[in-house]
């Protein structure tokens, strides 16, 4: 069975509004950023466990990972059947402990 990936309304904010400001500064940047963060998600279908365990979370079974891109911090927990997308920020932003 592929996996699927799912959303949490927060990490798709945090997509749009990083989106919206580099569109301020460039469109044609904000569309590749844009394209090299979603292609980068959904390659986790087919290697989940590509990137390394999430050193900002806190009491981490191994399941919560993370990659960056693009000075963008995507945070992503893997299960058997489900890749959920849990939040993305800019890497020069304080990381928050979860």
């Amino acid at each position: 069975m592929a996996l699927k990936i799912k959303w949490n309304k927060k990490a798709i904010a945090q997509l749009d509004a990083g989106i919206q400001f580099i569109e301020n500064d460039s469109i044609i940047s904000a569309e590749k950023v844009k394209k090299d963060i979603l292609l980068n998600i959904d390659a986790l279908t087919k290697h989940p466990e590509k990137y390394n365990t999430d050193k900002y979370k806190t009491q981490n079974d191994a399941t919560y990972r993370a990659f960056e891109i693009h000075q963008y911090r995507i945070a992503y927990r893997y299960k058997t059947t489900e890749i959920r997308i849990i939040r993305i920020r800019h890497t020069k932003m304080n990381p928050s402990k979860y």
